[in-house]
């Protein structure tokens, strides 16, 4: 397992879960994420990707929300769990990412090359 594998793993563990709106989507967008992420996510043929574009704002939306929710991006885990990206429908973790764990994020992004989702 390379290093930037564990730096995921271990980032992943670290910010805090909620539940969701079931089938919500209002954080979703098209993200940037490390070739270690995106290595996790199913890959789209470009039909799939154009009508998924064509319906939703990310490859992995579905009607149900997010296809790949168990493997999503970092980004798209700190949805909600923190006060810089709130979850626009109120909903959180008891307890917000701890600011340590959500600068080591935004590091890793900001050093680690990213690719759009």
């Amino acid at each position: 397992m390379s290093c930037n594998s564990q730096k995921v793993r271990s980032l992943r563990q670290q910010i805090p879960t909620f539940d969701c709106v079931p089938g919500c989507h209002d954080c979703c967008g098209p993200v940037t994420t490390s070739p270690e992420e995106m290595a996790r996510l199913p890959r789209k043929t470009r039909a799939e990707q154009d009508a998924a574009m064509d319906a939703y704002n990310c490859v992995h939306l579905g009607p149900e929300g997010c296809t790949v929710y168990d493997e999503r991006p970092l980004i798209c885990r700190l949805f909600g769990t923190t006060q810089t990206l709130p979850c626009p429908n109120g909903r959180r973790p008891v307890e917000l990412i701890h600011p340590r764990v959500e600068r080591q994020v935004f590091e890793y992004m900001a050093e680690n090359r990213q690719v759009l989702v």
